[in-house]
């Protein structure tokens, strides 16, 4: 009967948890047992009392026994080195753990044996949607970054007739047609503001509009950039000139600007220039959901909010977290979608040669699957 273990996150405002009680049932319903460390899923509105009744037995915080004994352990952001040597060899770690280039998690998996998928690695096929954490969490980003935005701004966002008058609804733009950014427009139109999207692929301008925003079309160039296999070939140096002309001209418009654009393993991409942001009007707001990742907005900082010359720069790392309870539900279903095909008859089994496993599969009993990925400089 596998065990598995559910820990408090130790992560800095770190406020989901990998299980709910609603998962627990159903993990338990395949044929494991588990541990949830008291008080894991308070901050997620989850009490201890809602696991206890869903059949987990509650155990004491960082106990090295209960962690010894655990034969998968369930996580959001991958626990300290020191943490994961309390984990017998041959354990399975299962969590988002930032493993781009990340050689002290390669050496921890190989120092103490142990097994570990990076959700972060999943394939992005159609097999995968149920289990696609990035996805689940890009959309409650792209929702929260539209609220920040909307409080922020020193206008209103819906049109109003008034008896002083009529208030013209707020113009957004949004960076990127990705999960995030259609999740943006969409909370920005419900809210009713007037939604701009810009994005070099035109084979999303169907799903912006039919969302009700206006897809800025790409500059006409002969030499536009084409996909391949699902990615943006690089366009030249004059599409590119064109393309920051022409957002240049729609920010200098624009109320808020949601910058959404990510590329995993890599830098964001600047999108946003100095140049840019001197002509947007005091006031405006710029939500950049990609600082954590160096940002798509010049002058943004990690969780902060930084006033340039009257224009609001809002650095939101780390949105999800604001919204925990959901957050935290849809990555539990997320990790049950991935690890349910693999618990049969109450055994626990990787297949290897599984498209999905092997995409995420960084290491297996202490063996490195993906060095591509962990060693320094390397990416997906």
């Amino acid at each position: 009967m596998p065990r598995l273990l559910i820990p408090i996150e130790s992560a800095a405002a770190e406020t989901r948890v990998a299980a709910s009680p609603e998962t627990l049932k159903k993990f338990i319903a395949l044929g494991c047992s588990v541990a949830v460390e008291r008080g894991a899923g308070v901050s997620s509105g989850f009490l201890d009392e809602a696991y206890a009744s869903a059949g987990a037995d509650l155990v004491a915080p960082g106990d090295a026994q209960t962690w010894g004994q655990a034969d998968v352990l369930l996580c959001v952001q991958s626990p300290s080195p020191t943490s994961l040597a309390r984990l017998r060899r041959g354990a399975l770690v299962v969590g988002m753990l930032s493993p781009y280039g990340n050689h002290e998690l390669s050496e921890a998996m190989k120092a103490c044996g142990l097994s570990a998928m990076a959700l972060e690695l999943l394939p992005r096929i159609s097999r995968a949607q149920a289990a696609d954490v990035l996805s689940s969490q890009a959309n409650i980003a792209g929702y929260k970054a539209v609220l920040l935005g909307a409080a922020a701004l020193d206008r209103y966002f819906p049109m109003l007739m008034t008896a002083a008058g009529t208030v013209q609804p707020a113009r957004v733009v949004v960076l990127g047609a990705g999960v995030a950014g259609l999740q943006a427009v969409a909370t920005a139109r419900r809210l009713g503001a007037v939604v701009y999207v810009s994005d070099i692929r035109p084979a999303v301008k169907e799903q912006v509009e039919s969302l009700g925003a206006r897809f800025i079309d790409p500059p006409e160039m002969e030499d536009k950039p084409a996909e391949s296999g699902g990615y943006a070939k690089q366009a030249s140096d004059a599409f590119l000139a064109a393309q920051r002309q022409q957002l240049s001209d729609q920010l200098a418009q624009a109320d808020v600007a949601i910058c959404t654009a990510q590329v995993p393993g890599r830098r964001a991409p600047r999108l946003i220039s100095e140049d840019m942001l001197d002509r947007m009007r005091p006031g405006s707001v710029v939500v950049d959901l990609a600082v954590a990742q160096g940002g798509n907005c010049a002058d943004t900082v990690p969780s902060q909010t930084v006033n340039r010359k009257g224009v609001k720069l809002i650095g939101a790392n780390e949105l999800p977290c604001s919204v925990p309870n959901h957050a935290s539900s849809l990555y539990a279903r997320n990790l049950l979608a991935l690890l349910q095909p693999t618990l049969q008859d109450g055994q626990l089994t990787l297949d290897t040669e599984d498209e999905l496993i092997a995409g995420c599969l960084i290491a297996h009993d202490g063996s490195i699957r993906r060095g591509d990925v962990l060693t320094p400089g390397g990416t997906n």
